[in-house]
């Protein structure tokens, strides 16, 4: 019965870091120019992130190849600062941006790049294993208005519900 109800919890945790069906990731995706530090322009508000503001990640190499993690955030509501590490590594071919990440031991989500700024990193538009959970990503905490509803017209082209982002920073 343990070893059914295992493999049952596996099979369900797989189906969390696939891309969302309709949709591909960037390919050419080159890691070390990922690295480092990102902002949440605007996101479809999640249960992980309630209440919190000022989002940030940042991302560097591991000693084995994989991605440390670092997300905080602003908690208005208790009024201080949350955090979190965890680590991500690719789900297949490392120029493509499909990657799954963890914040609790073997349990991982979807961490997908659908669109990115090729000449300079500057931006991205990220999403997990389902459509409802989606960010829009960006090198500084602001973000120029017109490529911000550049962007927000991407996200709504590639089917996802914009009319349900939460923007943070100067951006709009």
């Amino acid at each position: 019965m343990i070893n059914k109800l295992f493999f049952l919890v596996v099979l369900l945790l797989s189906g969390c870091t696939g891309v969302p069906e309709g949709l591909v990731v960037v390919d050419d995706f080159r890691l070390d120019r990922y690295l480092g530090s990102w902002y949440e322009i605007a996101r479809i508000e999640n249960s992980f992130e309630k209440n919190l503001g000022q989002v940030s990640a940042e991302y560097s190499l591991r000693e084995d190849g994989s991605v440390k993690v670092k997300n905080k955030g602003y908690d208005a509501d208790k009024g201080e600062w949350k955090s979190i590490e965890g680590k991500a590594a690719f789900t297949g071919d490392p120029t493509q941006g499909a990657l799954k990440v963890s914040f609790f031991g073997p349990f991982y989500a979807g961490y997908n790049v659908v669109a990115l700024d090729r000449k300079n990193y500057s931006w991205a538009l990220v999403c997990g294993h389902k459509k409802s959970l989606f960010w829009i990503l960006a090198r500084k905490p602001e973000m120029e208005p017109v490529l911000l509803q550049q962007l927000v017209a991407k996200a709504d082209s590639l089917g996802f519900e914009t009319a349900k982002l939460r923007y943070f920073g100067k951006s709009r």
